[in-house]
């Protein structure tokens, strides 16, 4: 049986807080995390809803840094829902609200865009802090955690292993200009332990001239994700991480509802209902195995009509809802 790790990162928007002010989250959590518009609702509660009923878990990375501009209820608005409802919740961290917190920052004395942009005794101080902010929220304690813009470092593993967290997804083979900067390469593509943790890398896909393409769901159509999926099985894969966003059905300016990543979204969770081989997977209840002495998963072969598709619904996409 092939574990998904359908994995939604789960944040407010920094940019938002950046051009609003300190005002109350309640915009904010509307857009980022209800995503509301005019044509309905499609953050994370549809897309619990959809889950569930196709009988299928997720595993919300949760950041809960803006507690320290807001205060950790900001953060149990978010995390109450999602345990109550069954759902798992890790830990990501967003290290730019630090810029935002001023004096109410005890931790470091100095800003920066990624949490490798810290020493590694600055990231244990990071991720500690942040930890403990998501179990005060109502979280169970977090084993696993994804850095915000997949910025991490080999330091970031050292510190997740000190704070006894036992895993990190933030290795992206099919990103070849990503924040992360973990000593891994593109043939790393399967749970590997390193740095003193789990290393569980994004799912990915073979692409045009031999270039990845990362498992993500505004980056493949449904019927790339859905044969990736099929492929992992038939090849025995351990498992596969998907990535998606809590505000990841909407269009680039928030303000409305993307119809193709909603459909996609929909038809995925489908798919997966039906699938044989294949099941959704969770960290707290099933957390990714290291499978020692097998030979590495190879991605889903790159096949040319799934990819002229691919790009004809993003160039559709582009133009009705902005580039991503």
């Amino acid at each position: 049986m092939t574990s998904l790790y359908l994995t939604i990162d789960t944040e407010y928007s920094a940019g938002h807080f950046r051009r609003a002010g300190n005002a109350t989250p309640a915009e904010n959590f509307a857009q980022s995390i209800v995503g509301e518009t005019r044509d309905g609702a499609v953050g994370i509660f549809y897309q619990m809803s959809v889950l569930e009923r196709h009988g299928l878990k997720a595993v919300f990375f949760v950041d809960p840094m803006p507690a320290l501009v807001w205060g950790v209820q900001a953060v149990a608005d978010i995390v109450g829902p999602i345990v109550a409802r069954g759902h798992d919740v890790q830990l990501h961290l967003h290290s730019e609200w630090l810029e935002f917190a001023g004096a109410a920052n005890p931790l470091v004395d100095h800003v920066g865009r990624d949490i490798k942009d810290f020493t590694l005794d600055e990231q244990c101080k990071l991720l500690d802090y942040a930890r403990g902010a998501l179990v005060a929220a109502g979280a169970p304690a977090p084993i696993a955690f994804r850095a915000g813009n997949y910025g991490a470092d080999d330091d970031t593993l050292r510190a997740l292993a000190a704070v006894d967290m036992r895993y990190d997804t933030s290795h992206c083979p099919g990103i070849a200009a990503s924040d992360c900067a973990i000593s891994l390469g593109v043939d790393d593509r399967d749970p590997i332990e390193h740095g003193g943790v789990v290393e569980v890398p994004i799912g990915c896909i073979e692409g045009s001239g031999g270039r990845l393409r990362h498992f993500q769901l505004t980056a493949l159509t449904d019927a790339e994700i859905v044969a990736a999926l099929h492929h992992a099985v038939r090849q025995g894969q351990s498992s596969m991480t998907l990535v998606s966003h809590s505000f990841e059905l909407l269009s680039r300016d928030r303000l409305r509802v993307n119809r193709i990543v909603k459909r996609r979204f929909e038809r995925v969770c489908a798919a997966l209902e039906a699938m044989s081989g294949i099941s959704t997977a969770t960290y707290a209840g099933q957390p990714p195995l290291v499978v020692a002495n097998r030979w590495p998963s190879r991605p889903l072969p790159h096949n040319v009509l799934r990819t002229v598709r691919r790009y004809a619904e993003q160039a559709l996409g582009n133009s009705l809802y902005g580039s991503r």
